[in-house]
């Protein structure tokens, strides 16, 4: 029996429904291999989760749209790990909900800008991005320096990371609020960007 396609193709609603079904299962083929593999869903030797600054930190450079303009994934090309450094690997990423590797790059790529820099640099060029990198584009963030933390959140943070599989410990924990409070928000974003890429250099 043939099948004729001239159906398919003058009906839009079927047409719609076919296309999302080859599409489910194409993405299921490629998808579902990938939630089985080790080196995927486990993460890297030297892996360690966020300490509750840095992760005060990360949610400040969430809030100020850094991930906007700056991606943390290095792709595998030449061009690309001779600038940044090693290619991202996703067993570094296995801890971050949500991921911030991004695409777009109106500024560099950060996934390995930890260490790269002092911290007097970053809160510099934070405060004002043009004195240490002339031709730089990116406002400025002097409010970070007056804004202190107080970590009332923190500790129900690191509980909800740790429903995710993060590695936080009881005394981690109970220890987050009296780790952030009073610091202030520059101190976080930096403590923050120090940490990235601390895993594969």
């Amino acid at each position: 029996m043939k099948f004729n396609h001239e159906i398919v193709e003058k009906n839009i609603g079927l047409m719609g429904i076919l296309t999302v079904i080859a599409i489910s299962i194409g993405g299921l083929v490629q998808i579902t291999p990938l939630l089985f593999q080790k080196d995927t869903t486990e993460p890297v030797t030297d892996l360690r989760p966020y300490t509750a600054l840095e992760l005060e930190g990360r949610d400040i450079y969430i809030r100020e749209g850094c991930n906007n303009c700056h991606s943390q994934m290095i792709r595998p090309l030449r061009a690309e790990t001779e600038r940044y450094g090693h290619y991202s690997v996703a067993g570094e990423h296995v801890w971050e909900h949500p991921f911030l590797w991004g695409s777009k790059r109106t500024g560099p790529d950060l996934a390995r800008v930890g260490g790269r820099y002092s911290d007097k640099w970053h809160e510099v060029h934070l405060l004002d991005p043009r004195a240490v990198v002339p031709q730089s584009n990116m406002p400025s963030f002097k409010w970070l320096a007056d804004a202190t933390l107080d970590g009332e959140l923190t500790a129900k943070k690191m509980e909800v990371f740790r429903g995710f599989g993060v590695p936080y410990s009881d005394e981690e924990i109970a220890g987050a609020q009296k780790a952030v409070k009073g610091k202030t928000e520059m101190e976080a974003i930096i403590a923050y960007l120090q940490s990235l890429g601390h895993a594969l250099k």
